[in-house]
């Protein structure tokens, strides 16, 4: 919380300052106003007491001058920003912090104490329950690291990172797993599902690599044989395809759309 308000107070001071800089430049500034009109009207007056205009052109000229200085645009004054001016902006700012704290201080908690992360991970783990996928994980991770033996706890980690939308997470909790018990058909498949997730859908060598090994510990893996049947489309191999999934069809109701789905993908390919 200590550096929470430092930054806050850094980040305060900063646009204060930027913002009295800004209107620092103009301060006392003003628009000096153009005296040509009367320049010329002068003008006239000499040439006339010299003797080199007569009284009709002097009248004439006078009267030209006179209407153009009176018709002439009126020139624009630069705005103008005095001390008082910056005091206002400063004493604005000022207010705005303060309703500021005065509205966390209403609102807020300013009381409560900062909860470390390790404390809520307690928390969490008193109330399983109630948590969401990501919390479990926490709790889970924390677990593992304790007991880095604990092949359960390892493969629960997995599947809750998988749940929280964190395959690459996921599979490296189902690889350590796998270096407990490399004879784990289920963790095998659920790695290979990380890995699809984490390639955005795409059945990769590694994840296909990992469902082949499911299936040839536990060939009932039918996650597993969905995916090997996508890779083998994928590669056009459409005899592959059908081999892979006849189990998956055979174990489907007929009116299951999966298994309809399935069906006609194959008939489409072939």
């Amino acid at each position: 919380m200590i550096v929470f308000w430092t930054l806050a107070g850094l980040v305060t001071a900063m646009a204060g300052l930027l913002v009295l800089s800004l209107a620092r430049r103009g301060a006392d500034r003003e628009q000096p106003v153009s005296d040509t009109g009367a320049a010329e009207l002068a003008e006239l007056d000499r040439l006339k007491a010299r003797g080199l205009l007569d009284e009709e052109a002097f009248v004439a000229a006078r009267a030209e001058a006179g209407r153009r200085l009176l018709s002439g645009a009126v020139p624009d004054v630069a705005p103008t920003v005095g001390r008082r001016d910056r005091t206002v902006v400063l004493t604005g700012l000022i207010v705005a912090v303060a309703a500021t704290l005065g509205l966390y201080f209403v609102l807020g908690s300013p009381g409560l104490p900062d909860q470390a992360y390790e404390r809520r991970v307690d928390e969490w783990a008193e109330s399983p329950e109630t948590l969401d996928a990501e919390q479990i994980a926490a709790v889970l991770t924390r677990a593992a690291k304790r007991e880095p033996e604990n092949r359960t706890a390892l493969t629960m980690l997995g599947a809750a990172r998988f749940e929280a939308g964190d395959p690459i997470g996921a599979a490296s909790a189902f690889r350590q797993a796998l270096r407990l018990d490399e004879n784990d058909a289920t963790s095998w498949a659920r790695l290979g599902e990380s890995l699809v997730r984490a390639a955005d859908g795409e059945v990769g060598v590694d994840a296909e690599a990992a469902f082949t090994r499911a299936l040839s510990l536990d060939p009932d893996q039918l996650g597993a044989r969905y995916f090997l049947g996508e890779a083998a489309l994928a590669r056009g191999d459409v005899a592959k395809a059908r081999e892979v999934w006849a189990p998956l069809i055979a174990v489907l109701d007929p009116a299951d759309p999966r298994r309809v789905d399935l069906v006609a993908r194959l008939d489409a390919a072939a």
